[in-house]
């Protein structure tokens, strides 16, 4: 059932090249709703111990001659990404309600991502997962180029730039693989012994060609230049799911088929990834544009993920997972906030300009809702951030304990600009006693530029963002619905063996 996802996907978005466009949202939020309540009913329907394996759900021949199947599999793992992607997507779309230029095409171009990111999350062919891999790519280029903002050409290009390197790695590992082992099957690769000296440089290759895009530190520039300049929806796949595609690929394939390659580098994973935690979250402290400040904060938080990588046991792996989902939660959340409710009210992100204008009491579910994603973001006990980081913690002081005595570092920096960020962006002292009323801001005496933004806008907002503020508590105060399914299948994958 859980294929259905791809199919529901695609099919939306081909459907609404057809439709006229006062039907375009109906159609992206129906498509988005199905992936994502089929998500839930597989993460309940799929037996805990059915998971444990990555599983073949279809498998049918595609190019026999060299041997490329239509292959499909699941296990807990890559059922809990395809259950971020519906959280997000749905979201996004909701957060997109009020697009005008182009909306077909805009809601086109998201269904790609969304349906692309499926295919990534359960390929279990090496060539398929490729092609699902670099099909995100284009049409998040134009989702940035055409209804993007602040460089959007140039944030564009740079993510593309930076993608197609990085796919240009991860194909040179695949052929690698493919001509040393004769197959594309993920199962049958995760079972052959390749040699040490092939590991020992195929693993890097493929495994930095991924990591590319889980904005691994020094190749993270891509990341906050294409948060801003992206629109809102853009931000939210982008650091909610896109993001998740490199560190998934990354376990996947690079650490489970190379395992050994993985033990001879893993000290350098685990270095470059607390480099990443510390010195994002230390740029981040001094951005001013608040969307600046999130861009960098997710790639601090990536960072986790990668030094629960470098763990190399089950317990810090399994935390990477939890992140990769809990990160996806959260980011898409702060990114709603800035770049939906409040820049489509104030028209700026500068902190220092929000610090004036009060906007505690002029949007209060705007307020309230960063004050849950910050605190999620700070890793506040009771939310899925807190589960994720002490889960990564745990396993990195059996293998790396200066590691986290320097990562502690990290985590205060980013508890200080998140903390900044939330007092400059809604409880700054107000310059002026300019009268205001729920839902407007003292940026226009007339209000004039305000008036477009309805009442079903506001509510489609705050439906999205309580579905985010719902899956970060839920995961946060039970984090164990997700760990009894994401353990198994990582306690079987082949580099922890």
């Amino acid at each position: 059932m859980i294929a259905w996802t791809i199919y529901i996907t695609f099919a939306g978005a081909v459907l609404l090249v057809f439709t006229p466009r006062a039907f375009a949202r109906w159609i992206a939020l129906a498509t988005t709703a199905a992936g994502l309540v089929t998500s839930v009913i597989a993460l309940f329907q799929i037996s805990i111990v059915d998971l444990a394996t990555f599983k073949t759900i279809v498998r049918v021949p595609w190019v026999p001659m060299l041997g490329m199947n239509y292959h499909l599999a699941v296990d807990g793992i890559s059922l809990t990404m395809a259950l971020v992607t519906g959280v997000v997507a749905v979201a996004s779309v909701l957060f997109s309600w009020d697009v005008e230029h182009r909306p077909n095409e805009f809601f086109f171009w998201l269904l790609l991502v969304v349906g692309g990111s499926y295919g990534v999350f359960l390929s279990a062919d090496l060539f398929l997962l490729f092609l699902f891999y670099e099909l995100v790519i284009v049409p998040k280029y134009f989702l940035i180029a055409i209804w993007g903002s602040t460089n959007k050409e140039y944030g564009a290009m740079k993510l593309t730039l930076y993608s197609f390197f990085g796919g240009a790695l991860v194909f040179v590992g695949i052929i690698a693989a493919y001509v040393t082992a004769g197959s594309l099957d993920l199962q049958q690769l995760a079972q052959f012994q390749f040699t040490p000296q092939l590991q020992s440089w195929a693993f890097p290759v493929l495994f930095v060609g991924f990591a590319v895009l889980a904005g691994i530190w020094p190749l993270h520039t891509w990341a906050p230049t294409g948060h801003v300049a992206a629109p809102t929806a853009g931000s939210m796949l982008l650091a909610g799911i896109v993001m998740k595609l490199g560190s998934y690929a990354g376990l996947r394939v690079a650490m489970n088929l190379f395992p050994q390659g993985f033990q001879m580098w893993r000290v350098w994973i685990a270095v470059l990834a607390v480099i990443g935690i510390v010195y994002a979250a230390g740029v981040a402290l001094r951005q001013r544009d608040l969307k600046f400040v999130i861009g960098y904060s997710s790639v601090s938080h990536m960072g986790f993920v990668l030094l629960g990588f470098a763990t190399a046991n089950a317990l810090g792996v399994s935390g990477s997972v939890l992140q990769m989902f809990s990160h996806g939660v959260i980011g898409a959340l702060l990114f709603a906030v800035a770049g939906r409710m409040v820049y489509r009210r104030t028209h700026t992100r500068d902190l220092d300009t929000l610090s004036d204008m009060g906007l505690s009491r002029a949007l209060p579910f705007a307020a309230f809702s960063f004050v849950i994603a910050s605190a999620a973001s700070m890793g506040i006990p009771g939310f899925s951030g807190f589960a994720a980081e002490i889960t990564i913690l745990i396993g990195a002081w059996k293998a790396y304990p200066l590691a986290v005595w320097i990562t502690g570092i990290g985590m205060v920096l980013v508890a200080a600009f998140t903390l900044r960020a939330l007092k400059k962006s809604f409880f700054g002292e107000s310059a002026s006693e300019v009268r205001t009323q729920e839902g407007r801001v003292p940026v226009d005496a007339d209000w004039n530029e305000q008036q477009d933004i309805t009442a079903r806008i506001t509510m489609a907002e705050k439906c999205g963002a309580c579905l985010l503020m719902f899956a970060t508590l839920a995961v946060g105060l039970y984090p164990k619905l997700l760990l009894d399914r994401i353990m198994p299948a990582v306690e079987a994958m082949r580099f922890l063996k």
